[in-house]
C-alpha cells in the first residue's frame, strides 16, 4: 500500500477532490497518486461519500479487497455501462460452455474411435462351448476403459452422469440464503 505523506503528494482521490490529504485520510492507502484513472471510475460510479462511508463500516484488513472489487466493477461499469462486470462474466460463462461441449465431443470421438479397434464379440474361452453375445455400447466403453486403464471410468462419463451439481438446479436445497443468516436483502 502506498501512503501519500512518503510522497508529500495528495493521493489520487484528495487530488481529485481538490482538498488537503490529511495524515489519516482513508483513501491514501488505496488510492495512490500513481493510479488516477482508479479513483476517477470509483468516484464516477459510486461517488466519494458512499465509498468513504463504505470503507469506515469495514474493518481495516477487508478494505483493501472492498476497494479492489469497487474498483474492478467501476471499470466494468466505465466501459459497459448497462451490465457491468456482470457483462464479462456471462461472456466467460459462455465460452466455458462452448469449450466444455467441445471437449465433450473430441471425448466422444476419441471413445467412437478406440472403440472400432474392439472386436464385437467377446473370445470364447477354452474348454466352453457357449458362444459369449456380442458387446453392447457399455460393455464396448467398459472395453474400452479397461484397454486404456481407466477402471474408474472417470475418463468419459455417461450423458446426464455429472461429477458436481449445479447450485441453480439443485431442487432439494430450496432457497439459496434459507438456514445460513447471510445474503439476502
Amino acid at each position: 500500500m502506498a501512503s501519500s505523506s512518503s510522497y508529500n503528494s495528495p493521493c489520487a482521490a484528495c487530488k481529485l477532490l481538490r482538498r488537503k490529504c490529511m495524515p489519516g485520510c482513508i483513501f491514501a492507502p488505496y488510492f495512490p497518486p500513481e493510479e488516477p484513472q482508479k479513483f476517477v471510475n470509483v468516484h464516477k460510479i459510486f461517488g466519494a461519500s458512499n465509498v468513504t462511508k463504505l470503507l469506515n463500516e469495514l474493518l481495516p484488513h477487508q478494505r483493501e479487497d472492498a476497494v479492489n472489487s469497487l474498483a474492478y466493477e467501476a471499470e466494468a461499469r466505465v466501459r459497459d455501462p448497462v451490465y457491468g462486470c456482470v457483462g464479462a462474466i456471462t461472456f466467460l460463462q459462455r465460452q466455458v460452455q462452448r469449450l466444455q461441449k467441445e471437449l465433450d465431443a473430441a471425448n466422444a470421438d476419441l471413445i467412437r474411435y478406440a472403440c472400432n479397434d474392439i472386436p464385437t464379440g467377446l473370445p470364447q474361452v477354452t474348454g466352453t462351448s457357449s458362444v459369449q453375445p456380442p458387446l453392447t455400447p457399455r460393455n464396448r466403453l467398459a472395453e474400452f476403459n479397461r484397454r486404456v486403464g481407466n477402471e474408474g471410468g472417470g475418463f468419459y462419463q455417461l450423458p446426464g452422469a455429472l461429477p458436481y451439481s449445479f447450485p441453480w438446479n439443485d431442487a432439494s436445497s430450496g432457497d439459496m440464503n434459507d438456514g445460513d443468516g447471510e445474503g439476502g436483502m
